[in-house]
């Protein structure tokens, strides 16, 4: 039975990115009712946007079963999840001006378009949390994936006492309780993983080998995708742009090309995003490029909707579950 959202689509997202969006859905849906699997890929801001809210229901109904997403995302959900009663939205965003700007940083907020991330309650708490554990496996000679410090530090509980939000609308608790395949390319550029660096720097950790890299994912994600691949069919659905969708969807020519053994392509892609095609730009290239590249068949379902991911994932997801 198909709830009311459900209802709404389909009766009024007749054309343009509009029909688009039913389009991907629907072949999302048939994708994993099939027993195919969905591999996501979040990028942006989208854990601040507080995707959550839909995607954490869709890990715990098994309609994604991996996410490729930034350092960023990784980080963000734990950020709204332990200081959302603290976070600043500023609808005006488009009429600040640099000195009040500035007042946003001299009050400890990080501003992401509307919404002020506040760094006392978010980054510090989570570095502080994140520290003990990181010079735990140090100490037990144990390096990790910055995805598993997370997962760790969630498992462990001494967050609770923070958390300002239902978890049930974190979508890194819905996949840490999974123990859903995450892999995170670029962790480095991210908030916390500057801190890392720094705790190396000052003295708090000894050196960088406590910290798996992006080849280490990489390397995980080939014994992923071909141990997945041979039982089922795998999508791809891209929100947004940049490393989290490009280091994942490469996958495939690796292991065909440059592994010589043979997988199939992705057999959906499906990417949101508001990037224009132009001279050279990946993020705003039509998925018949990815063909030339050995990613995608001529026969895999292609959809591309340029739109706001803020508004159109939800309503996938939504779709995608019923709702």
């Amino acid at each position: 039975m198909e709830g009311k959202v459900t209802e709404f689509i389909k009766r009024n997202f007749k054309h343009f990115n509009a029909a688009a969006l039913v389009d991907a859905a629907e072949a999302y849906k048939q994708l994993i009712d099939s027993s195919g699997k969905m591999f996501l890929v979040i990028a942006g801001a989208m854990s601040t946007a507080e995707l959550g809210i839909s995607l954490a229901e869709m890990i715990r109904k098994d309609k994604v079963h991996a996410i490729s997403c930034t350092g960023a995302n990784l980080e963000e959900d734990i950020f709204n999840l332990v200081a959302n009663k603290h976070y600043k939205r500023v609808p005006y965003y488009r009429q600040l001006t640099p000195e009040q700007e500035k007042e946003l940083a001299d009050t400890g907020l990080n501003r992401v378009t509307d919404t002020c991330i506040p760094e006392e309650e978010a980054m510090r708490r989570l570095e502080s949390a994140l520290l003990a554990i990181w010079q735990k496996h140090e100490k037990e000679g144990k390096p990790a994936l910055p995805h598993e410090y997370m997962y760790e530090l969630l498992r462990s509980g001494v967050l609770e006492k923070y958390y300002e939000i239902d978890p049930k609308n974190s979508w890194l608790v819905a996949a840490s309780e999974k123990n859903l395949p995450l892999f995170v390319p670029g962790w480095e550029d991210s908030t916390m993983g500057n801190m890392f660096v720094s705790q190396t720097m000052k003295g708090g950790l000894k050196d960088l080998s406590t910290m798996k890299s992006g080849l280490h994912y990489m390397d995980e994600l080939i014994r992923w995708y071909t141990k997945e691949s041979a039982k089922q069919k795998i999508g791809f659905f891209q929100i947004g742009g940049g490393i989290a969708g490009d280091f994942p969807i490469c996958v495939v020519p690796l292991i065909n090309q440059d592994l010589r053994k043979n997988v199939p392509f992705w057999s959906y892609f499906c990417q949101i995003s508001d990037s224009t095609t132009s001279y050279g730009s990946y993020s705003g290239a039509l998925p018949n490029e990815k063909i030339t590249w050995g990613k995608l068949g001529i026969d895999t379902p292609k959809f591309i909707i340029e739109s706001d991911a803020a508004i159109v994932a939800p309503l996938i997801f939504a779709y995608v579950l019923g709702w």
